[in-house]
């Protein structure tokens, strides 16, 4: 969702237009409504409620989303139909094209040895990250620890319909059947690797947990686990101990680490009772080591943006035809420098193991220095795919804010 402050109910909804019955057509009606229309549909007040509900704390929303006034959007984004289900076909690709072995050992080929272990979980919470444009979806990257999905529960229940075009939406909406897919979610990634029950107790694992933006969402995601029978503790890794074959805090057995770190290898020093007990299979880690290796090193895109070593590991046409929307992606060599530094004004350069945005560069924007500071490190170059916008209304002015789309 966009980020703003309280953009001013200046005025409704484009007025609604005739049903639309191609992608292109629906495309442009949804470009039209994210320039024009300005109401707000957030219901904070609703929100807040539901939080305080679901929290069981009665200070919940005054205590972390006051703080917060960016967190949500108070005017809804418009998705086609249309792009919805080609981003749900490229995250579709990418999965089927996981599990071909020949794709398996080339990714896992930049993986440490040891992280190569497969103990079954697919990850929890995955994240497919899209930017739009005028054509199809671009997926930019993939995220195996995506934040946010707990929190945009609660902000797609709270949505009120200003328009015919928002009314729609939200009959069509997934926000009530959320909490019953997330424990079968996670009820699913314990099976694939213990095969039958459910874990007793889990733990919401990151560094400085309460220091993190999203810690709302961790206490959220805690008592949605406690609602349903489940036992969960919000937990920096200095609090596990792996002694005797078992992951513990305190005098409690964890069966199941809801992994929120950006080690994603688990390699730094306070973080190695948690890796230990992941690649002894003392409990289950979701997301782990391996689908990090498997989806999201952004090395991956480079394989995934390329058509021709697709058909060489043996993926289907209609993968092929479904990633093809993929922002091409190569690895910055010493070789390759000289042609990448003549084309860095249509390439995005990214850190193979980074995170948040950070240490990232539009190639229009480098200077030498920065460039050779990239050539001593791991990245890749990405076809630049800049980010679609929504507009809102800011003191009676209309603005526009990037935006993109998580699955």
């Amino acid at each position: 969702m966009t980020s703003e402050t309280n953009p001013a109910p200046e005025s409704g909804c484009a007025s609604a237009l005739d049903p639309f019955n191609t992608s292109e057509r629906s495309r442009r009606l949804a470009a039209e409504l994210n320039k024009s229309c300005f109401c707000i549909t957030l219901d904070r007040a609703v929100m807040a409620g539901a939080m305080k509900t679901a929290s069981r704390d009665p200070e919940f929303y005054d205590a972390h989303m006051v703080a917060r006034p960016h967190l949500f959007s108070s005017v809804p984004v418009f998705l086609p139909d249309s792009d919805r289900e080609a981003m749900l076909a490229v995250a579709r690709a990418v999965e089927e094209t996981a599990r071909i072995p020949a794709y398996r050992d080339a990714v896992l080929a930049w993986a440490p040895g040891p992280i190569r272990g497969d103990f079954g979980p697919i990850g929890a919470m995955m994240g497919y990250d899209f930017h739009l444009t005028d054509g199809p979806p671009r997926l930019i990257e993939i995220n195996t620890n995506a934040g946010g999905a707990f929190l945009n529960a609660f902000s797609a229940r709270a949505q009120k319909a200003c328009c015919a075009e928002v009314e729609a939406a939200k009959d069509g909406a997934l926000a009530d059947v959320f909490d019953s897919a997330v424990i079968a979610m996670f009820e699913s990634e314990w099976r694939r690797q213990r095969s039958t029950g459910r874990p007793q107790h889990i733990a919401i694992v990151d560094d400085g947990p309460r220091d993190q933006y999203l810690y709302p969402e961790f206490v959220l995601a805690q008592r949605l686990f406690e609602a349903n029978g489940i036992d969960a503790l919000i937990a920096d890794p200095a609090e596990l101990v792996y002694a005797d074959g078992q992951l513990r805090i305190g005098d409690k057995s964890i069966d199941l680490v809801y992994n929120r770190l950006v080690d994603f290898a688990l390699a730094e020093p306070h973080h190695a009772a948690l890796q230990q007990a992941w690649l002894d299979g003392a409990t289950v880690v979701t997301p782990n080591p391996h689908t990090h290796a498997l989806f999201a090193d952004k090395r991956n895109l480079t394989l995934l943006s390329d058509a021709a070593l697709l058909r060489m590991v043996g993926a289907s046409e209609a993968a092929i035809n479904a990633l093809s929307t993929l922002p091409h992606a190569v690895l910055v060599t010493s070789a390759a420098a000289e042609a990448l530094w003549t084309a860095r004004k249509r390439l995005f350069f990214k850190p193979v193991s980074g995170h948040g945005g950070k240490a990232v560069y539009r190639g229009d924007k480098l200077t030498r220095t920065v460039w050779a500071n990239i050539l001593a490190s791991d990245y890749i170059a990405q076809d630049l795919a800049l980010p679609g916008e929504r507009q809102i209304m800011l003191d009676g002015v209309a603005i526009p804010r990037k935006m993109d789309v998580r699955l």
